[in-house]
C-alpha cells in the first residue's frame, strides 16, 4: 500500500540513492532510549528509527520468521520505499537487520512477498541450496508499476536483484502491484508459482512455473464488494472449515473505504482452481471493524508441522499515518495473528482472527481481578473480561488527567470511542467513534490488548476484531465495567527490549 501522498519526480532517485546509502544503527546499549519513546511500543513490531508501513515479504526459513517492511530510513514520514528487514524466532522478540533491497534505476520499491523456492525452479539457488526469492513491485513516477524479483542464497541476509528485471510489466496500468506469490500443486501432480496482484480496483492472478515467465490467468471485482479507493496488498490461501472442507480465503486492503474511514482490509472466502477465484456469498467482510490494521498478509512456507495460518498488519490509517505525534519512529505492527475458519450463530462461514499462543511467553504476572472498578498496574496487558448474558455492556479506561476511551456493546453493534483519548488533533476524523456491526454472533467475551499506544480487541476468541491506536498523555490505567462477571484476569506482559 502506498502513500496518497505525491512521490517526487524520479529525476530525484539519484539524491535519495546516496542519501539513504547508511545502514539502520544496531540496537546497542548507547541508543537502547530509542526503543523507550513515550508511545513506542514495547511487544509490537516497530522499527528502530524512521518510517515504516506495508509488512512485505513474509516468510519463514530454518527456525526464523523474516518480516521485510516498506521502510524510508531518512524520515519519519512516507518517501522513497525500501525493504527493511527483521527476523524472529516467535514472531516477538526481532533481530534487526541491515536494510535487505534499495531503490534503483528501475524505481521505489514497493510492497510484496517472499518464498522458498523448493526445486529451485528459477534456477536461481547455488551449490543445491533452493533459494530465497522476493517478489516485489517496482515504482516510477512516470513509467507506472512493474513486478520484479530479487533472490538470497544465504537465508535472506544478502540480496542480489535479477539481471532480467522486470519480470512483469504493466499493461498500462498507474495501479499495478503488491504481488502474493504463492505455490498451487496441481491434481495432476504438477505444480505453479500463482501471483495475486491488485490492479487498480480489481485482483489479477498470473502463473508461471519459474517466477520469471509469468502468464495472465483471470481477475476477480465482482460488483458486490467494497470500492471507494485502489484495491491492494492481496493475499491468497487455503484454511479448512470446521467440518474440514477446504476452502479459500482471499484478503484485499483498500484505501479509502474502509468500514470507519479510510484504510481497511476486505477478505472473500471461496474457491480457487489454480486459474479463477470464486467468491462464495456476496456480503462485504472485514478482517478488522477497527481503523488502525491495513495491508496485513500471512507468512509463507510455515512448516506442515505447525500448519498455522499466520497474519501480520500495519498498524496505521493512512488518514492521518503521516501526522501521528510520533518522532524517532513512526507506525507499528498488529500482533500477529492466527486465522482460521469458523461458524457464526447462523452456520456462516467467517474468518476468525486471533493473537498467536506464543504472545503468552511475554507474561510475566497474572492477576485475579474483582468488581465493576479497579484500577490496573501499567499499560501492558492482556485484560481478558466475561460477559453476562444481557446483551449490552461498556469497558472504559481513563486517567486522572479526565483523558479516557469508551468500548461500547449493544444488541446490534459495537462501537469505541477515541475522542477523548489524548492527542487527537492532528487529524480531523481521528477523533470520529467507530461502529462494528453485530451479525450473527453474541459477544460472550473479549480480550483487550494494551501496548502504550494501541488497543486490540478480541471477541469471542478472534470472532470479530477492533484494532485501534491511541495517544493519551499519560496511561489510561482505570478500568469501569458494565455488563461483565465481577471476577476476569489481566496478564501483564514483559518488554520485548529488555529481553
Amino acid at each position: 500500500m502506498k502513500s496518497t501522498i505525491k512521490p517526487m519526480t524520479f529525476l530525484l532517485l539519484a539524491f535519495f540513492l546516496y542519501a539513504c546509502s547508511e545502514k539502520p544503527k544496531e540496537k546497542t546499549a548507547e541508543n537502547i532510549q530509542l526503543f523507550d519513546e513515550k508511545y513506542r511500543p514495547q511487544y509490537h513490531f516497530s522499527p528502530p528509527q524512521q518510517w515504516m508501513n506495508d509488512p512485505n515479504g513474509m516468510v519463514y526459513l530454518d527456525g526464523e520468521y523474516h518480516l521485510f517492511y516498506q521502510h524510508y530510513p531518512d524520515s519519519n514520514v512516507w518517501g522513497p520505499m525500501h525493504w527493511g528487514h527483521a527476523v524472529s524466532k516467535d514472531m516477538l522478540n526481532w533481530e534487526h537487520l541491515p536494510i535487505a533491497l534499495y531503490p534503483d534505476s528501475l524505481g521505489y520499491i514497493f510492497s510484496g512477498s517472499a518464498v522458498i523456492d523448493h526445486g529451485n525452479t528459477s534456477g536461481l539457488g547455488k551449490d543445491g541450496n533452493d533459494p530465497m526469492v522476493a517478489i516485489f513491485t517496482y515504482h516510477q513516477n512516470q513509467k507506472g508499476q512493474t513486478q520484479g524479483i530479487a533472490f538470497s542464497n544465504d537465508k535472506g541476509r544478502t540480496w542480489t536483484k535479477y539481471k532480467g528485471n522486470p519480470v512483469l510489466k504493466s499493461p498500462g496500468i498507474p495501479d499495478f502491484r503488491d504481488p502474493k506469490v504463492s505455490w498451487y500443486e496441481q491434481t495432476n501432480g504438477i505444480g505453479k508459482w500463482i501471483m495475486t496482484l491488485a490492479v487498480k480496483d480489481k485482483i489479477s492472478f498470473y502463473s508461471s512455473p519459474n517466477l520469471i515467465d509469468w502468464k495472465h490467468e483471470s481477475d476477480f471485482n465482482p460488483d458486490w464488494a467494497a470500492y471507494g479507493g485502489v484495491w491492494e496488498c492481496p493475499d491468497l490461501f487455503p484454511l479448512t472449515t470446521p467440518e474440514g472442507n477446504k476452502k479459500w480465503v482471499l484478503l484485499v486492503s483498500i484505501n479509502p473505504g474502509g468500514p470507519n474511514g479510510g484504510s481497511a482490509t476486505q477478505y472473500f472466502i471461496g474457491q480457487f482452481d489454480g486459474q479463477t477465484f470464486t467468491a462464495e456469498g456476496s456480503d462485504v467482510k472485514w478482517i478488522d471493524h477497527g481503523a488502525d490494521n491495513y495491508a496485513g498478509v500471512t507468512w509463507s512456507n510455515i512448516p506442515r508441522e505447525d500448519s498455522r495460518r499466520l497474519f501480520l498488519g500495519w498498524m496505521s490509517n493512512w488518514q492521518y499515518a503521516n501526522i501521528v505525534p510520533t518522532q524517532a519512529w513512526r507506525s507499528a505492527m498488529t500482533i500477529p495473528r492466527e486465522l482460521q475458519l469458523v461458524r457464526d450463530n447462523s452456520g456462516n462461514i467467517l474468518l476468525s482472527s486471533a493473537p498467536i499462543k506464543e504472545i503468552q511467553n511475554l507474561v510475566e504476572s497474572t492477576n485475579v481481578i474483582e468488581g465493576a472498578s479497579f484500577m490496573l498496574d501499567h499499560n501492558l496487558f492482556q485484560l481478558d473480561l466475561e460477559k453476562t448474558p444481557e446483551q449490552s455492556g461498556s469497558v472504559i479506561f481513563s486517567n486522572d488527567l479526565g483523558e479516557n476511551i469508551t468500548l461500547q456493546i449493544t444488541h446490534d453493534e459495537i462501537t469505541f470511542d477515541r475522542s477523548n483519548a489524548g492527542k487527537t488533533d492532528f487529524q480531523d476524523e481521528f477523533g470520529n467513534i467507530h461502529h462494528a456491526p453485530i451479525k450473527n454472533i453474541k459477544i460472550k467475551n473479549v480480550s483487550i490488548f494494551s501496548d502504550r499506544s494501541s488497543l486490540e480487541f478480541f471477541f469471542n476468541d478472534g470472532e470479530m476484531v477492533m484494532t485501534e491506536i491511541i495517544f493519551p498523555n499519560a496511561p489510561l490505567l482505570k478500568v469501569e465495567l458494565k455488563g461483565f462477571k465481577g471476577e476476569n484476569k489481566v496478564h501483564y506482559f514483559k518488554s520485548i527490549w529488555n529481553n
